[in-house]
């Protein structure tokens, strides 16, 4: 079978409560990623962070974190663009990334394009109620479209987020247009237990998924489940060619009372997937698979 794209998703906008390894600050992140290299991950995504969680989408903090990552492995890099927490106009959302693209030692492998607008308050299970009412994850085709010529412009990858089949369905339009290129790779991003704007992380809800892939362009797909145990779906995924997506950002794994490391759950995917007949696919092999260009670097 085909090798396997792992991806370490090391803190999103998770706190500590659930589990105390989720990492926030620059130099917790850069020995994350160094680990789950090591254990067999070939992508690194994560948000800036605050001492005290807070989202920190400031450049100076992807530019100290990403040489940092570099200087410790060859992984691949997936910053953030910030999510909701980052409610500028396409330029402003994407400006971090701009001074990413001056140096080689700061420059990542991929940016995100959410490819459709979807509301994302978070619901609370104690109160039965919902803890907030207006968030709203914007990306108008007109964003979508800036992203994706700055995108190719610096030689990167999209990386492309379904969170519905309204997003798949985007994405098949833009690959159309030519305003993306295959092979695409794109996420179904299932969510569950406080936020319902995906699917849900179950059997059925990544079947809904897959079969409006875009027929005429090769696709490679990843799965995450935000706020949900991918576990429950990582064979699934594995037998039937997926790859991939999983960390303490969306889900605070645990073995029993034990608080597990992001690389630790890296090593578990790494496990079953050996244990199907997939082994992981190294850095080079991912750039490979994905045809992923050479990034150039800004004058």
């Amino acid at each position: 079978m085909d090798r396997i794209i792992i991806e370490a998703r090391v803190n999103e906008l998770a706190t500590r409560n659930g589990n105390p390894h989720v990492p926030f600050l620059p130099g917790e992140i850069i020995a994350d990623a160094k680990a789950c290299h090591d254990a067999g991950a070939a992508i690194v995504h994560y948000h800036g962070r605050g001492g005290d969680g807070a989202p920190d989408h400031s450049a100076e903090f992807y530019l100290e974190t990403n040489a940092g990552i570099r200087a410790g492995s060859d992984i691949l890099i997936h910053p953030t663009l910030g999510y909701v927490a980052n409610d500028a106009d396409a330029m402003g959302r994407f400006a971090a990334v701009e001074e990413m693209m001056k140096s080689a030692e700061t420059a990542p492998d991929f940016a995100p394009m959410d490819c459709g607008s979807v509301n994302v308050d978070w619901w609370n299970p104690e109160t039965g109620r919902y803890d907030t009412t207006d968030l709203i994850y914007k990306n108008s085709t007109g964003t979508l479209m800036h992203f994706a010529e700055r995108i190719a412009h610096h030689g990167l990858k999209p990386y492309l987020v379904s969170w519905n089949v309204s997003f798949t369905r985007q994405i098949e339009q833009f690959l159309k247009l030519g305003v993306l290129t295959a092979p695409a790779y794109i996420c179904f991003c299932l969510t569950d237990e406080i936020i319902f704007a995906g699917h849900p992380g179950t059997v059925a809800g990544l079947d809904a998924h897959t079969p409006f892939l875009p027929q005429d362009y090769r696709c490679v797909w990843t799965v995450v489940n935000y706020k949900g145990d991918l576990f429950q779906l990582t064979e699934k995924i594995i037998r039937e060619g997926g790859h991939i997506s999983i960390g303490l950002g969306d889900y605070a794994y645990r073995d029993g009372a034990r608080n597990l490391t992001n690389a630790e759950v890296i090593e578990r995917v790494v496990a079953q997937a050996r244990a199907l007949g997939r082994e992981p696919a190294s850095v080079a092999e991912t750039r490979q698979i994905l045809q992923m260009p050479a990034v150039r670097i800004a004058a």
